[in-house]
């Protein structure tokens, strides 16, 4: 992947590359952002960059056998590490057990997140991690000589799934590397990753895509023709992967709206029978899918505050959304936004911290039934 190919951040990318030109490389960067903003995309182009021995003075060439190899993620100096899940044939899991997969999502596009990487490798019902023994294989790959470039570069994506233990035996590493050796660690939140790994790198913080590069990039998609991509832009926010929802809703998308519209009819209605069902249904859809339905919920609860302010300007709702929320938006005033939210967050954090989905998605439910008639 070249730089070229990254949507954006362009200024990211010129610190990058006056780095390298400059000889100043650092040992370990931090790439931080939301999702959709071009974070493992940036880190393969740098690492790219970094190896190509015919580079520009703005980007990799693109055609030398090293560009070659990293374009597909074969190039024997190229680590990477992402959060995997134990099943009953692996016991401990390394991402070199699920190396194929990682290749071919990577290449079919480097914009995804971490329910997306799940669905991939069909372990939508499990929540990942980068366990111990990834530590392990990390440091013995980088105890080993380049084999065919200057720098061996390691990649780690989503490094805040890192568990304590893992973390704490690469300390070292990270902070004394062998020589030609990088980091790039990749996260959504960097609050999550242990203080004395993040004093260990280089913070480089991501915005989200411009608008300018957004609509570019949305245009040169086959399914935007004939689409309002202003208005897919304006309701992306600068994240890539909302923008390709919107040109094509996925399956997800659609359930999602689907049980938060189920939701909020039954708990306005008191329909006992119905909660309790919906309860039980949202139990048996797998963790990382229930955080994400919560995060939909937030944004839903969000857009539909905002929407009685009559600003469509400020409203990033598809036309499905927008649909349901015209009548619906008055039940999310200023006498239950807060609680609505506070109520949301800690239903996700419940799940997240590994609590009784059944009993948290009925007990938010109960609450709901007070809060939207507030």
């Amino acid at each position: 992947m070249q730089f070229n190919s990254v949507i954006g951040q362009q200024a990211i990318k010129k610190r990058l590359i006056d780095g390298v030109n400059e000889n100043r490389i650092s040992h370990a960067l931090l790439f931080s952002g939301s999702e959709g903003v071009g974070k493992l995309a940036m880190a393969i182009a740098y690492a790219q960059f970094i190896n190509c021995p015919n580079r520009t003075d703005t980007d990799s060439c693109g055609t030398c056998p090293s560009c070659k190899k990293f374009q597909k993620l074969i190039h024997p100096d190229l680590h990477f590490v992402f959060p995997v899940v134990k099943t009953p044939k692996i016991k401990e899991p390394v991402s070199d057990n699920y190396i194929a997969q990682w290749r071919e999502k990577v290449r079919l596009n480097p914009y995804f997140n971490l329910s997306m990487w799940y669905k991939a490798i069909d372990v939508e019902n499990a929540q990942g991690n980068i366990y111990v023994h990834e530590s392990s294989e990390i440091i013995r790959k980088l105890n080993l000589k380049t084999f065919e470039s200057e720098y061996k570069i390691m990649i780690i994506w989503m490094a805040e799934r890192m568990n304590v233990q893992c973390a704490n035996k690469l300390l070292k590493m990270i902070e004394e590397p062998p020589p030609k050796t990088l980091f790039v660690l990749v996260t959504e939140n960097e609050e999550q990753i242990l203080p004395t790994i993040r004093s260990r790198t280089q913070l480089i913080k991501f915005p989200g895509i411009d608008n300018k590069a957004m609509a570019e990039a949305v245009a040169k998609i086959p399914q935007s023709e004939g689409k309002n991509i202003d208005g897919i832009v304006h309701m992306a926010k600068g994240n890539f992967i909302t923008a390709l929802d919107l040109l094509q809703p996925d399956e997800e998308k659609s359930y999602y709206f689907e049980q938060f519209t189920s939701i909020m009819r039954v708990t306005f209605k008191r329909d006992w029978d119905g909660i309790f069902s919906w309860s039980e249904n949202m139990a048996g859809i797998g963790r990382e899918r229930q955080k994400s339905f919560l995060s939909y919920c937030m944004r839903m609860v969000r857009e539909n505050f905002i929407m009685n302010f009559k600003r469509p300007d400020l409203v990033f709702l598809n036309e499905q959304e927008k649909g349901f929320s015209e009548n619906f938006s008055p039940f999310i005033n200023e006498r239950n936004i807060i609680p609505f939210s506070e109520e949301l967050e800690k239903a996700y954090r419940d799940i997240a911290q590994n609590g009784n989905p059944k009993l948290i998605f009925l007990d938010f439910s109960l609450k709901v039934v007070k809060l939207i008639r507030a």
